[in-house]
């Protein structure tokens, strides 16, 4: 059974509406849906077949606004390396000490970043991160020589996106706490994302549906159409 917050929210959402963005972010705010600061979550379902390579989503984006979540990163590097994860704010640095302490069951990360000769040593975890999705990667730019940008875009609100089995895109765009600029500019960060990297092959209607929701919160349903002045289009008029 639905929770007397939720069952409330619902009654406020329109479930046959396509919501513009600002309207949807302003509706999801005024939401008392939890007494702690929920996610603002984006669920993006595309006219993609995942079962064809080509048409596998995977990257990351740079949230202008952040997460507002603390990141904690794992890096795996040695001596100069090493010292550039740690002077850029990496929370664990290691090598097989680090890779043993994971094989042993600890996992308290977010973020996996490697430097490329140390793969030999991460690729044994790959039955362990994999699931988790904390695996590095070259698409994920989590993979790399240049781990002080990596650990850095990391801590600043940079995210990884792939689509599931099911052709969705899930995330963040934040906190239900930030202004609703912050939020709608985070939701058009990674809409434009989501457009650029279309793939080719892709056929028909690209942008099946996109739903806006916040942790405890019902979903709201957002015009699919409305990919641009997405600060304008829900404001008074005159």
């Amino acid at each position: 059974m639905p929770g007397k917050r939720y069952s409330t929210a619902l009654q406020q959402v329109d479930r046959e509406k396509q919501y513009a963005p600002l309207e949807a972010v302003r509706l999801l705010k005024s939401l008392d849906t939890s007494k702690f600061d929920e996610t603002v979550e984006v669920h993006m379902r595309l006219g993609v077949n995942v079962r064809h390579a080509d048409q596998q989503l995977r990257g990351t984006i740079s949230l202008p606004h952040g997460t507002g979540k603390t990141v904690t990163v794992a890096v795996f590097a040695q001596g100069e390396k090493a010292k550039e994860a740690e002077d850029a704010g990496a929370d664990v640095v290691g090598g097989d000490d680090l890779a043993s302490r994971i094989t042993e069951g600890w996992t308290d990360f977010d973020v996996a970043i490697a430097t490329p000769d140390m793969m030999g040593t991460v690729g044994r975890l790959g039955r362990i991160l994999g699931p988790q999705g904390k695996m590095p990667s070259p698409k994920a730019g989590t993979i790399t020589f240049d781990i002080a940008k990596a650990v850095s875009d990391v801590k600043s609100g940079k995210i990884e996106y792939r689509t599931d089995r099911t052709g969705i895109i899930h995330a963040s765009l934040g906190k239900k706490s930030f202004d609703e600029t912050a939020l709608v500019e985070n939701y058009q960060a990674v809409l434009e994302e989501i457009l650029r990297v279309k793939p080719a092959a892709a056929k028909g209607r690209y942008l099946r549906s996109i739903t806006l929701a916040s942790t405890m919160g019902p979903g709201l349903r957002l015009d699919t159409t409305k990919t641009r002045d997405l600060l304008e289009e829900a404001a008074p008029t005159a």
